[in-house]
């Protein structure tokens, strides 16, 4: 049976999707089979980020109301054979979703990919509490900002609170990671650092993305970062993905000890 992985984050801008791609191709290169699903209705992002626009026929509301075959609104991705995506309605409304279609969907999608991957809705509204409640993971995006890790806090309280392994009496395996980060701010005390966002949020760290302006011109190619062998942000974000797939590997070493909160203690 598959493993759903939801990746998540208090507020929109902080490289969610992003990520989520970029895993989501560098599980596929590990030999997984992986489906990555865009939950953001109304606002989708994720199938420009793959490169798979142009390919979109049905989406994901189709499929939970009937209209098409799951098979039919699966596209394949253009590079990986292990590699599949199923894209969000740009027309209809977020509050469309249906919990019980959610689960009939991610328990079917479970017999044929060993890595579901969700992207949900930035924030708490609409979508999310679907994009959350049936997750075995959940990988929270943060920037080292205050208000994005206070955001993200508040969405690791909700998945505590309201996924279906919470009210089984279980828990959602949750890690962080920390994306865009600026060694050169942490350093200057004007960014907070690793240890400052871990200490607030008290969850393991899977990964830290640096700031990388060729995230900008991959998003605008629909060609994920992680696929360029020379970007730093790509070869974090292949780390993320082997530490995923259950492997002991170090983190890149990229931010500065000092930060907001230890300037401020100091």
């Amino acid at each position: 049976m598959g493993q759903v992985i939801t990746v998540t984050s208090g507020k929109g801008g902080v490289g969610k999707s992003t990520s989520l791609a970029n895993i989501a191709v560098a599980l596929a290169d590990l030999g997984q089979k992986v489906i990555a699903i865009d939950f953001d209705i109304g606002l989708r992002n994720l199938d420009m980020i793959l490169g798979l626009e142009n390919r979109i026929v049905y989406d994901v509301v189709d499929v939970m109301e009937g209209n098409c075959k799951l098979s039919q609104a699966v596209i394949s991705d253009k590079h990986s054979k292990n590699l599949f995506f199923l894209p969000a309605s740009q027309s209809k409304d977020k509050n469309i979703l249906d919990k019980a279609k959610v689960n009939s969907l991610v328990e079917t999608l479970k017999e044929d990919y060993d890595i579901i991957l969700l992207d949900s809705p930035a924030g708490i509204e609409g979508g999310f509490e679907h994009a959350i409640a049936f997750a075995d993971q959940a990988l929270v995006v943060s920037t080292p900002d205050i208000s994005s890790v206070r955001d993200a806090d508040r969405v690791i309280g909700i998945i505590d609170a309201k996924s279906l392994k919470a009210q089984q009496g279980d828990e959602v395996k949750k890690h962080i990671i920390i994306n865009r980060i600026k060694p050169e701010l942490v350093e200057r005390g004007d960014m907070l650092s690793t240890d400052d966002v871990l200490n607030i949020l008290a969850l393991p760290l899977l990964g830290v993305v640096p700031e990388d302006e060729k995230v900008i011109s991959s998003t605008n190619t629909g060609q994920p970062v992680v696929r360029d062998d020379k970007a730093l942000s790509g070869e974090a974000y292949r780390r993320i993905a082997r530490r995923l797939a259950g492997e002991e590997i170090e983190f890149l070493d990229l931010a500065a000890k000092k930060g907001i909160l230890k300037r401020l203690f100091a």
